[in-house]
């Protein structure tokens, strides 16, 4: 299969240079995690990386320092694909996010079951993954965990899961107003650390921010997600002693 650049990021945020190999790879098999450095030469951080994705998050540390992230999301059209990995969400351009200072562009969100994240050893049914780039390339990562409760749908999803792609290559534009920032948690509070893209290449320097605060779907919502991918999450990766920061 091949990757553009923007497809790349959406199948758990690859870079530039998934775009230039065609091995394929997958969450189970001979071409799951377990085995992706083997599958081209450009994937050897898989095994060989320090500061992988997903990691426990446990033994923060309180940085009185850390600001908290500023939301500029907007409502828009967007479009969604299946690409056999996930169901990516690109957004139409205009939304952005200030972390520390620095200025990231919203690119596109998509989805993992279960959670990828977990938080002291305990994973959630699923988890988003909101992909933000700088100017300079370098990306930001906001993870929001979703918890089952069927008193509680999801709003944003409930609008999205109508025109939900459901093989392989389709995709579906819809041309109601979404706002990401409805998929964000109301308490914003987050963990943070230096980690990598979670599918190959595996390439590190991604900083990611991992909200304290799980958000909602129903068990119907979640029932229309997982016969599309009953298993699309990376396994939880050595921390190798990475320092975990929470903001106030």
């Amino acid at each position: 299969m091949r990757f553009v650049a923007i497809a790349s990021l959406a199948l758990g945020l690859a870079t530039v240079a998934a775009a230039q190999t065609t091995a394929h790879w997958d969450y189970q098999g001979k071409t799951g995690p377990l085995g992706w450095a083997k599958l081209d030469p450009s994937y050897q951080a898989c095994a060989k990386g320090h500061e992988q994705s997903p990691i426990d998050i446990r033994g923060a540390h309180l940085n009185k320092g850390l600001q908290p992230i500023e939301f500029h999301y907007i409502a828009g059209a967007v479009t969604m694909e299946n690409n056999g990995h996930t169901v990516m969400i690109n957004v139409h351009p205009g939304s952005y996010i200030v972390a520390e200072g620095v200025r990231y562009d919203l690119v596109q969100f998509h989805f993992h079951h279960p959670s990828e994240e977990a938080v002291k050893g305990k994973l959630t049914d699923m988890d988003i993954h909101l992909v933000h780039k700088s100017a300079d390339g370098k990306l930001a990562v906001l993870a929001v965990r979703l918890l089952e409760d069927q008193s509680k749908p999801n709003a944003v999803l409930a609008t999205l899961w109508q025109q939900l792609p459901k093989t392989a290559g389709a995709s579906e534009k819809v041309t109601e107003m979404i706002n990401p920032g409805g998929l964000l948690p109301a308490d914003r509070g987050y963990w943070t650390y230096m980690g990598s893209l979670t599918t190959p290449p595996c390439t590190e320097g991604v900083q990611w921010f991992v909200f304290e605060q799980p958000v909602t779907i129903s068990r119907d919502q979640l029932r229309t997600f997982v016969p599309l991918f009953k298993i699309n999450s990376r396994p939880l990766q050595d921390a190798h002693g990475r320092r975990i920061e929470a903001n106030e």
